[in-house]
């Protein structure tokens, strides 16, 4: 078997001396979060949703302005994938130091320049479960679990920002300690928390906080785009539950998920599901998810594009 490294990779531009990472205070993804990154799993050698993971190299590439050859690093992903054959691929895009002292880049091209580092990490990945999707294709399924709404908060960006994957993820970092806590507290009761809710500036829920979120509602009155606000004082307290999935989970009855136009991260797995379900009876609607439409929620699930469905 083949051992694959832990260490962090600089791809771009490589080092002349050595094979491992030499991260420098003035990389301006530590500095600033000027930058992004993209995680995916690999099965039997195979990137998971690899041509998502290609548009989004692009896609953020083209609003931080940044030039990257995505075909090459695409190349290099696929060769890696290879040797790991199971596990995670973690790539993080960074602008290049620049001349310009603090926050600003250079206006010409040599403000457009990368540093790319990869790490790739040899994991089990639980692959039991799927579920299948229109297009023939599927996606992982975990384990049922809790999920708690709570009480952290995201940041509302502009629309330049705002959906992007940036490395700009500190209010993800607090929000992720306060459902740790709650996961330490849970299991002292015996009992398991999977995800935790989470809400931006305006009061309105958005995704896990690792995660995007699909929920249905019980009241088929309820009308499918309309946009409401928050108004109910919601706790960490609060807790819904999800269902075991079964083959038609995806195709029975009406899924919506909030928009990403203000906060949080549209995520890989979130697109895919958006469009497997595209020519559908029943097609994802975008939709706010506020305070009062927690109780009337009948089915929900987060997911992510190293975990499928939670």
């Amino acid at each position: 078997m083949t051992t694959v490294s832990n260490d962090w990779l600089r791809l771009y531009p490589q080092l002349a001396t050595a094979n491992s990472a030499m991260l420098s205070p003035d990389n301006r993804g530590l500095a600033y979060g000027d930058g992004f990154f993209t995680t995916m799993g690999v099965i039997d050698g195979e990137i998971l949703w690899q041509n998502y993971h290609q548009q989004r190299l692009i896609s953020h590439a083209q609003a931080l302005q940044l030039q990257i050859d995505s075909q090459g690093i695409m190349t290099h992903l696929q060769a890696s994938a290879q040797q790991l054959q199971q596990g995670m691929m973690k790539l993080i895009v960074t602008r290049a130091p620049q001349a310009v002292r603090g926050y600003g880049f250079s206006a010409d091209e040599s403000g457009s320049h990368c540093e790319i580092w990869l790490k790739v990490s040899a994991m089990a990945l639980a692959t039991s479960e799927h579920l299948c999707l229109p297009n023939g294709h599927s996606i992982l399924v975990q384990s049922a679990k809790s999920a708690s709404c709570l009480t952290a908060q995201i940041a509302c960006l502009p629309p330049t920002l705002a959906g992007l994957k940036s490395l700009n993820r500190l209010d993800n970092v607090l929000a992720s300690s306060e459902l740790q806590a709650l996961k330490t507290a849970h299991l002292a009761n015996n009992t398991e928390l999977g995800e935790g809710l989470l809400r931006d500036m305006t009061g309105r829920w958005v995704e896990g906080t690792m995660s995007n979120v699909f929920y249905q509602l019980a009241d088929e009155d309820q009308p499918g785009c309309q946009q409401s606000s928050s108004s109910s004082n919601i706790t960490s307290q609060n807790t819904v539950h999800n269902i075991n999935p079964n083959k038609d989970y995806l195709l029975n009855g009406q899924w919506f998920t909030p928009p990403m136009t203000q906060s949080g991260v549209a995520g890989v797995m979130r697109q895919v599901i958006i469009d497997s379900l595209a020519k559908t009876e029943h097609p994802v609607q975008i939709r706010v998810l506020t305070d009062d439409d927690l109780a009337n929620m009948s089915q929900m699930f987060f997911c992510n594009a190293l975990r499928g469905i939670m």
